[in-house]
């Protein structure tokens, strides 16, 4: 499997999600993609209480630990890379988390307006 370009929506590098936990479609701690990312993995968000709700509600729970995959669940303030249409839908349902542009893979803008994007933005690190 071959990467995308890592390129944030911005256009400039992409920089890291996170390495604790390790996320990305890759595990590499970046939202980077590739033709095989069906889920396009692409948005990096800071997760939060309601949205993990809305996650494990909608049939993806991601907050509970799955140790044989090596998961270890996620809690309210871990960023991790999203599926560009999670993240949709959720703002869609007002419970989108805030996300760090300059870690969200260009890849994103495919589903997810940036305006959309921008609107969640975090304002500092």
């Amino acid at each position: 499997m071959e990467k995308d370009p890592a390129v944030n929506v911005f256009g400039g590098p992409l920089a890291p999600c996170s390495t604790d936990p390790v996320t990305g479609f890759f595990r590499d701690g970046h939202c980077n993609t590739c033709a095989a990312d069906r889920g396009s993995h692409t948005v990096c968000a800071v997760m939060t209480a309601e949205f993990l709700a809305l996650s494990k509600y909608l049939g993806n729970d991601l907050s509970t630990p799955r140790p044989e995959f090596r998961f270890p669940g996620l809690k309210p303030g871990d960023h991790w890379c999203l599926c560009a249409a999670r993240f949709l839908q959720a703002h869609d349902e007002g419970a989108a988390p805030q996300v760090n542009l300059a870690a969200t893979h260009r890849g994103a803008l495919e589903i997810v307006p940036l305006d959309v994007l921008e609107r969640h933005a975090i304002t500092a690190e």
